[in-house]
């Protein structure tokens, strides 16, 4: 067993560099007209810092082991000492420091290759001081990808830009931004900015690169869009071309065809043409848009929200790319019951759900990340039998991909939906019902019968883990 006694340890190096006795090794820090003489210990510096070793092996060369003399000019002499001390006596103390300071410590600690300190400082900026750090983004930023080991104060930034891309544009010289930069931003699924947005500011980065080619892509010889593809080729497949609107594609896209690889054009022009083509391999899907107040569900997403929107109002319903455009969502989906929440009885189902129009209901499929559903026009009643619409669906998700979703129009409009006091939201194809309105549903049945495609693999009884009725308003 051993014991270990660091404080003392401590105390007594920073005893040493305190005295003004045993030193051999002189530091000039600071630039000529604030510089200040540091005295120190050749063997210490040597192993805690890789970057002043490599400094005082080719001085102790130089001088044949006498009193050593170098300068650091780069470092202000306040810091400087603070990380002399971390060096002697592995104590930081950052109390009253200001953040600017703090952020110059970190600087010296990169400079000195002191990766202990660079790490703890990073986190410490991150968690205590990243109102300051957004406040002088630009510093911040700009610095922080002059050194490869300041990672995580890159990671910050790229992640600020993520979630408020137009605040940090404003404050921020974009087209300053360097190619490393601007690949980490871009390739991030949850940037938060419209997919054409980010398109014409790539563009406007490329042509700040290239100041003497023309704006106009028409005038554009062979050799200037080969510079410009050259220019933005570790950026262009980041781009969610599928995403865009026929019209963006038309107006944003076509004009910079060259840019593209011949094939990728090809599939992307077909995409518009012929919505009923097969999607290629590895396209990347729409980013993850936050939109707040459009669903609180625990069954779905709005991928799914999505698609279901599309078919109510029939755009793109054919298109077996429509999952890959930007999310589609003019509705807000308001909760009506949750079985969780509210219960599973059908009574309850109907005091929450009657009389309202234009619903969709979601079941999540006890077991599975299959998710069932339909979508009711009418009102839901306590009664009334087989009801007549010609505008319900029903649909399935093997999960919360939406590439894999089934919708099923109605095709026997005459039996599209079931109103029973004893049944929760019955779409005839599928039904939940229970013995008597005031029990847990105990019944769950699938059978294709009066929609068009079939929406499980089989027929027959099931359970539900949960399930959620909204009902959905123009936003």
């Amino acid at each position: 067993m051993s014991t270990q006694f660091f404080s003392k340890l401590s105390q007594n190096y920073i005893e040493l560099l305190e005295d003004d006795e045993y030193y051999d090794i002189t530091i000039e820090v600071g630039d000529d007209l604030n510089a200040k003489i540091f005295r120190a210990h050749m063997n210490i510096l040597c192993y805690r810092s890789p970057y002043l070793r490599r400094i005082l092996t080719v001085n102790k060369k130089n001088n044949d082991n006498s009193l050593t003399f170098i300068k650091i000019p780069n470092i202000s002499s306040d810091v400087f000492k603070i990380i002399l001390r971390y060096i002697y006596g592995g104590i930081l103390s950052l109390n009253g420091q200001e953040t600017s300071e703090i952020f110059k410590i970190l600087l010296a600690a990169d400079e000195l290759l002191l990766q202990e300190l660079i790490n703890y400082l990073q986190k410490y900026l991150i968690e205590n001081k990243s109102e300051w750090m957004e406040q002088h983004f630009e510093l911040i930023y700009q610095t922080s990808f002059q050194f490869d080991s300041l990672i995580e104060l890159q990671q910050f930034c790229t992640d600020l830009m993520v979630k408020s891309p137009v605040k940090i544009f404003k404050s921020l010289d974009f087209t300053s931004i360097s190619e490393k930069a601007l690949v980490q931003f871009i390739k991030k699924d949850d940037l938060q900015m419209k997919e054409i947005e980010i398109w014409e500011h790539l563009l406007k980065w490329g042509l700040a690169q290239n100041p003497t080619l023309n704006p106009d892509p028409t005038t554009w010889s062979d050799e200037d869009s080969k510079t410009m593809e050259n220019t933005l080729q570790h950026c262009l497949p980041l781009i969610r071309f599928f995403s865009l609107s026929s019209k963006e594609f038309l107006q944003k896209v076509r004009p910079y065809k060259k840019l593209l690889k011949r094939e990728i054009y090809e599939n992307l022009l077909n995409s518009h043409l012929d919505p009923e083509s097969e999607p290629t391999d590895n396209i990347l899907l729409p980013r993850n848009i936050r939109f707040d107040g459009i669903i609180d569900s625990k069954i779905t997403d709005l991928s799914i929200v999505s698609i279901i929107s599309r078919w109510i109002n029939k755009v793109d319903v054919n298109s077996n790319f429509s999952h890959l455009r930007e999310l589609y969502l003019p509705y807000k989906f308001q909760l009506l019951i949750r079985g969780s929440r509210d219960g599973f009885t059908p009574k309850r189902f109907h005091q929450l759900c009657d009389g309202k129009p234009y619903t969709v209901t979601f079941m999540k499929v006890k077991g599975t990340e299959e998710i069932l559903g339909g979508y009711n026009p009418l009102k839901w009643e306590s009664s009334g039998g087989l009801v007549n619409t010609k505008d319900s669906f029903i649909f399935s998700f093997k999960n919360k991909n939406a590439q894999c979703a089934i919708i099923s129009n109605i095709v026997n409009e005459d039996r599209a939906l079931y109103y029973c006091k004893i049944n929760g939201p019955d779409f005839c194809d599928f039904s939940i019902w229970a013995r008597n309105e005031s029990i847990d549903y105990d019944n769950f049945r699938y059978r294709k019968s009066n929609y068009e495609k079939r929406v499980k693999d089989i027929d027959g009884d099931f359970i539900i883990e949960d399930y959620e009725v909204f009902q959905i308003t123009k936003r």
